[in-house]
């Protein structure tokens, strides 16, 4: 991967990071605290969810575009703010992230922290312009037993983009970002990975496959150039262990190049899939400098 990775004290957060950690709490404490598990076997939090994003979306400025079918008898939504690029708008810039939360938990790395970074990211484009289109995508229905079968979200959102002939040039999955550790060994990887990467999970990840590796190693290179923050990235064979396990998955499955930004999950977090997987365990400091480096990273990605 290009440059090197962020290393030493972090620097406080300038004003702008501190306001930004505040929202970002207040979104996952709205999605993982009040409304808590969203998924459709609880639709009425699950479209409590879904309400609440297009709220947060129409009240930074941003029109919502709802895209509804069934699953499980119930009616899903995945959620669309689009802003139309300048001089390039046929190439689309895809940043999504799922809002429900697996059975039984209430989803606060997994995935109301991908969520709140969606938010935020959106709310910071509602007055600013980029030669390419861009697309802020709130999809239902990536948890079990969806995952990877015809009614997960992402993967109907795809299709239709690929039946459309729609041009999506890089797609970003942001999935479970606010979960870290300084501590000796709390990372682990699929073999045999861990020869390659650092032992503490105190870094954000940029995971894609090995065919989109020019989109991982200028993801890399833009979140290095831009943050004061630990990031790794690998462009991996897409058969190892956790490199589908987000809703980039479905953009492979429409031939488009998309990649995972997170903090690796069950890699790391000791709550994923649990019921701990609760607002008190995120680190709301670094998620917020986290989304701050992806919001230049963005940028980057959206000017060609």
């Amino acid at each position: 991967m290009p440059l090197q990775s962020f290393r030493g004290p972090l620097p406080p957060l300038t004003s702008e990071q501190t306001a930004l950690r505040d929202e970002l709490r207040r979104h996952v404490e709205k999605l993982a605290g009040e409304i808590g598990e969203r998924n459709v076997f609880k639709p009425a939090n699950l479209k409590a969810a879904a309400d609440y994003i297009q709220a947060s979306f129409t009240s930074a400025g941003h029109e919502v575009a709802r895209q509804s079918f069934k699953a499980s008898s119930e009616v899903c939504d995945n959620l669309e703010v689009e802003i139309a690029g300048t001089t390039n708008p046929n190439e689309i810039i895809v940043i999504g992230a799922h809002y429900d939360s697996l059975l039984g938990t209430v989803g606060a790395d997994d995935n109301a922290s991908g969520v709140a970074g969606l938010l935020a990211l959106a709310r910071l484009w509602t007055s600013r312009q980029s030669e390419r289109t861009l697309r802020f995508v709130a999809f239902v229905n990536e948890e079990p037993p969806f995952f990877q079968e015809p009614g997960m979200g992402s993967l109907v959102y795809a299709k239709r983009c690929r039946e459309r002939g729609e041009k999506i040039v890089a797609m970003l999955s942001l999935e479970s970002l606010g979960f870290y550790t300084i501590a000796k060994g709390s990372q682990k990887y699929p073999p045999p990975l861990s020869l390659f990467y650092p032992s503490r999970g105190d870094f954000i990840g940029f995971v894609g496959r090995t065919r989109d590796v020019s989109l991982v190693r200028r993801c890399v290179r833009t979140f290095r150039q831009n943050a004061q923050f630990p990031s790794e990235g690998g462009a991996l064979p897409g058969w190892l262990p956790g490199i589908g396990w987000s809703d980039h998955w479905a953009f492979w499955q429409a031939g488009y190049p998309a990649l995972m930004v997170t903090d690796t999950a069950p890699f790391r977090n000791p709550f994923y899939h649990t019921a701990g997987d609760t607002q008190d365990t995120l680190d709301y400091d670094r998620l917020a400098r986290v989304v701050a480096g992806l919001d230049k990273l963005i940028e980057d990605l959206a000017d060609r």
